[in-house]
C-alpha cells in the first residue's frame, strides 16, 4: 500500500492539474465571448440614429419611482428643492425637455460619460458632481448631499435616459458636448442686444430678465438675484449666444440671426447676476477659454458683469475630489 501512495498522488495531482487547465480554457473562452458580445454592441451602436427613452417605459417598481422622482426635480428643480436651488430657474431651463434636446445640453447619454477630466477642475470628477456644479453655478444655489435620496434621484433619472449607450460611446452622441460650440466668433454688441431683447425676448422674460415661474415649464430669471451665476457656462457670452441661436425664442429655435444671437447674449452677459465662490481656481491647469467674465490663472476677465455676493458661500463649491492617503498624486 505504502508502495502505492505515490502513484496515486501523482494521479491526483495529474487529474487536479486537467481540471485546473480546463477551468482556465472555460474562463478564457467565456472572457472571449463576454468581449466579443461587447465589442459586437458597441460595433452595432449608432449614436446619430439613438434616441433617448419614452417617459411610458420607465419601470413600476422602485428604481422606476426613483426615477420618476429625478425626473420631477430635473423639471421642477426651484420649487421641490428651494434650499439647494434658490432662484427662478430650473434644471430644464438650460437641459430642455428633461434632458432629451441633442441642443441644449443634453443629460441623455451622459451617465456613460462620467467618470470624466473637466477642465475647468483639473481633476477627473464622477457624475453627481457634475450635477452639483449645476446647483452651485447654473442654479446659483447650494451643493446637494451625494447621499441624500434627491442626488440619486436625479442619477437614477440620468442612468435611465441613458439606457442603451454602452460606456464610453456616451460622447459620441450628438451635444454630448453640452452647450454646442459656435463656428462662428462674432462679436456682440450690447444695444442692439438690448433693443433685440425688448423686441423679441421680453413677453416671456420681462423686463427686468426675472422671468415666470407660472410660464410651464418655468421661464427663467436671465440676471439678478435670482439667475445663473457668473461662474455658470451660460455667463459666458459665447455659450449663451450659442444657446440663444439654437434654442430661442421658445417654441421657434433658430429665429434669430447669429449675429442677433450674440448681441442678445452681449446685452444678458453684462448683467448683475450671483458670485461663483473659489472661481478664481477654475482651469487650475490654466487654458481658460476667452470669453470667461472672470479672473483665473494666466487669464484676465472678458467684460466682467457686477456680481451679488453669495449667502452660505463653502456650500456653493464643489471640491475636487482628494485622495485619503496623504502625499498620495492627485
Amino acid at each position: 500500500m505504502h508502495r502505492k501512495l505515490p502513484a496515486i498522488v501523482a494521479a491526483l495531482a495529474c487529474v487536479s492539474l486537467v481540471a485546473a487547465c480546463r477551468a482556465v480554457d472555460s474562463s478564457k473562452e467565456a472572457s472571449r465571448v463576454e468581449s466579443a458580445a461587447g465589442t459586437a454592441a458597441h460595433a452595432a451602436f449608432d449614436p446619430a440614429s439613438w434616441q433617448p427613452p419614452a417617459d411610458s417605459t420607465i419601470p413600476d417598481d422602485s428604481l422606476g419611482a426613483s426615477i420618476r422622482r429625478g425626473l420631477a426635480l430635473v423639471m421642477h428643480t426651484a420649487d421641490s428643492l428651494p434650499e439647494y436651488a434658490p432662484g427662478n430657474i430650473n434644471c430644464t431651463n438650460c437641459h430642455i425637455n428633461g434632458g432629451r434636446n441633442a441642443e441644449a445640453a443634453p443629460l441623455a447619454g451622459s451617465q456613460a460619460r462620467f467618470p470624466k477630466y473637466m477642465e475647468r477642475t483639473g481633476a477627473v470628477i464622477p457624475l453627481a458632481d457634475r450635477v452639483n456644479y449645476c446647483f452651485t453655478r447654473s442654479l446659483a444655489g447650494n451643493r446637494l448631499p451625494v447621499e441624500s435620496r434627491e442626488m440619486q434621484d436625479i442619477l437614477a433619472y440620468i442612468a435611465w435616459l441613458s439606457t442603451g449607450v454602452p460606456v464610453g460611446e456616451g460622447k459620441k452622441l450628438p451635444g454630448a458636448e453640452g452647450i454646442l460650440s459656435m463656428p462662428e466668433k462674432l462679436v456682440g454688441d450690447r444695444a442692439r442686444g438690448q433693443a433685440t431683447f425688448a423686441a423679441k425676448c421680453v413677453a416671456c422674460h420681462g423686463p427686468e430678465g426675472a422671468g415666470n415661474p407660472a410660464i410651464p415649464p418655468g421661464i427663467p430669471a436671465l440676471w439678478g438675484p435670482r439667475s445663473f451665476s457668473v461662474g455658470a457656462s451660460m455667463a459666458r457670452q459665447g455659450k449663451a449666444a450659442s444657446f440663444i441661436w439654437h434654442n430661442m425664442p421658445f417654441g421657434a429655435a433658430k429665429a434669430l440671426t447669429k449675429q442677433e444671437a450674440f448681441d442678445v447674449a452681449a446685452y444678458i452677459t453684462s448683467q448683475p447676476r450671483p458670485d461663483s465662490p473659489g472661481k478664481e481656481n477654475d482651469w487650475p491647469l490654466g487654458g481658460t477659454p476667452d470669453d470667461v467674465p472672470y479672473a483665473t490663472k494666466g487669464h484676465a476677465a472678458y467684460l466682467p458683469p457686477p456680481v451679488i455676493a453669495r449667502k452660505n458661500a463653502d456650500r456653493a463649491i464643489v471640491p475636487a475630489p482628494a485622495p485619503v492617503r496623504r502625499g498620495a498624486a492627485r
